[in-house]
């Protein structure tokens, strides 16, 4: 394991690192995707498939599934199985009995992540240094202590680092923290009348509510989000509310994250169905100090009341998914008025090859008319852009028309291949462009034309084992008329290898 895995790291950061010419960059890294496949591939075979827990008296129990939200994991399911039916390696920390009839029991695991970064005219080719590969990893390390069945502890830690990111900003804080308390909670389990529960949980935690457009801790990025505060989580039926308020707690790479006093983020986030329809209905507020949008600056106070509402088509193989979202309030002495959109149809062939699933969808996130008055461009909170406006994050949701449409395939039972593309536009010609992360990418007056461009977006992902996870995956930005005319405007390429066991 450990030859594999240093063979893989030298040949990876030597194939980046000799060079710049793009066609054989391009080789390089397919060379490198190939080397991981057969390593990785070589080390799976060397361990035995985990088969499933056999029970006395029951046939068969699963081990969970793995969640990104690792307390969601339910590790109690071990609790009468027999140690040499634990087959697993890691099956001796998932459960640990600390008491005689078990009640008491805490379960350990993380997961260690590398991924390697290669980009080529980074920011359209401004500056100089906008061509560079690079290493981040990641490892989160967690416990949970389960003290009966209404009472529990979970603490997950993170290091998360960078090297030899030359880009601008150089380590960014979305790629580097040193050693960081990533969540720290106690959930407080109450009973109440018709068999409803009501959770409690204060401390460090992490949030994602329904597609994550609006609010996640961004899986994709190195780092991570967390907020400090209070959550409340009534599970009812078939419906759970979440109510929260909480502080941001930036990333400080050298020190530990502290909250931000100057930004409080609460509000009320419902989930349920309704016959074979699911939805979601939410109410989300931010205040912020020191905000800027469109040359309106000041203090933020933003509501934001939206739906989401999402299935299948009975008696057919399509599905759907729409949520619209309208945004009020004040920043500064100007008044607030934004709205978003977001749609997809999809249709799944479940007889073809691969079981092929094609969709098309429409995002529409609003943009402000006019500089320096009130303000209508949409604010994204704190999204999971990377999953809805393509894999290069150089578009956000905000002042944004956006047409996509993709196809996923699973031509192996491991392997799943995606093929997405979208079609971006301005909402308004007097607005900036926006990143992912809410930055400026272009100014609104730095050019008159509203088309932006358009990016296509190909991943290959493999699961080795219950464990490993292999993710490739390459996507090309083709400049529009906007960025043509406001500046530097080279077409751009990311290529990313990423590897991530689970245990």
């Amino acid at each position: 394991m450990n030859f594999n895995f240093s063979f893989l790291l030298a040949a990876a950061w030597l194939s980046f690192k000799e060079g710049n010419h793009r066609p054989r960059r391009l080789l390089r890294l397919l060379f490198v995707a190939c080397l991981g496949v057969v390593s990785f591939a070589g080390l799976s075979q060397a361990q035995p498939p985990s088969p499933k827990l056999n029970q006395p008296g029951i046939e068969e129990v699963d081990r969970p599934q793995w969640k990104f939200f690792r307390y969601r994991e339910d590790w109690s399911v071990l609790k009468d199985v027999p140690e040499p039916q634990r087959a697993d390696p890691w099956d001796q920390i998932k459960y640990l009995p600390l008491d005689e009839q078990g009640a008491v029991w805490a379960s350990f695991g993380g997961h260690m992540r590398l991924r390697f970064e290669d980009w080529t005219d980074f920011s359209f080719g401004a500056p100089a240094t906008s061509d560079d590969a690079f290493l981040l990893w990641r490892l989160l390390l967690h416990s949970d202590l389960h003290l009966g069945k209404n009472l529990r502890v979970f603490v997950e830690g993170k290091s998360a680092l960078s090297e030899g990111r030359d880009l601008p900003d150089g380590r960014r804080t979305l790629d580097f923290d040193t050693i960081a308390l990533q969540q720290a909670f106690i959930d407080l389990r109450i009973h109440l009348p018709r068999q409803a529960t009501l959770v409690l949980r204060p401390g460090r935690q992490s949030m994602g509510f329904g597609k994550q457009r609006l609010v996640s801790t961004l899986p994709w990025g190195n780092t991570l989000r967390a907020w400090d505060g209070i959550t409340g989580i009534l599970q009812a039926g078939e419906w759970k509310t979440h109510g929260f308020w909480s502080r941001f707690a930036p990333v400080q790479k050298y020190e530990f994250n502290d909250s931000d006093e100057g930004s409080e983020f609460f509000g009320v986030y419902g989930m349920g169905k309704i016959a074979r329809t699911g939805l979601d209905l939410y109410w989300l507020g931010i205040d912020r100090e020191g905000q800027s949008f469109n040359g309106t600056a000041g203090t933020e106070s933003r509501q934001t009341l939206g739906a989401r509402i999402w299935g299948g088509f009975p008696n057919t193989s399509f599905d759907y998914d729409l949520e619209g979202a309208h945004q009020f309030g004040n920043l500064g002495s100007g008044g607030i008025n934004a709205y978003m959109v977001a749609t997809q149809v999809g249709y799944r062939f479940a007889d073809g090859w691969g079981r092929p699933r094609v969709f098309l969808g429409f995002d529409y996130a609003s943009g402000d008319d006019s500089s320096g008055s009130d303000v209508e461009t949409f604010n994204q909170l704190f999204p999971l852009g990377h999953a809805h406006l393509g894999f290069m994050d150089i578009i956000g949701r905000q002042n944004i028309i956006d047409f996509n449409q993709g196809v996923a395939l699973h031509p192996a039972r491991k392997l799943t291949v995606n093929a997405n593309g979208h079609l971006f536009w301005r909402a308004s010609d007097a607005d900036a462009l926006y990143n992912a992360g809410g930055g400026v990418v272009r100014k609104g007056n730095a050019a008159t034309a509203r088309n932006v461009g358009s990016e296509v977006d190909f991943t290959a992902k493999f699961k080795f084992d219950r464990h490993l996870l292999g993710l490739f995956g390459y996507s090309h930005f083709f400049a529009g008329d906007f960025i043509q005319d406001s500046g530097a405007d080279n077409d751009v390429d990311f290529i990313y290898l990423q590897f991530q066991y689970t245990f």
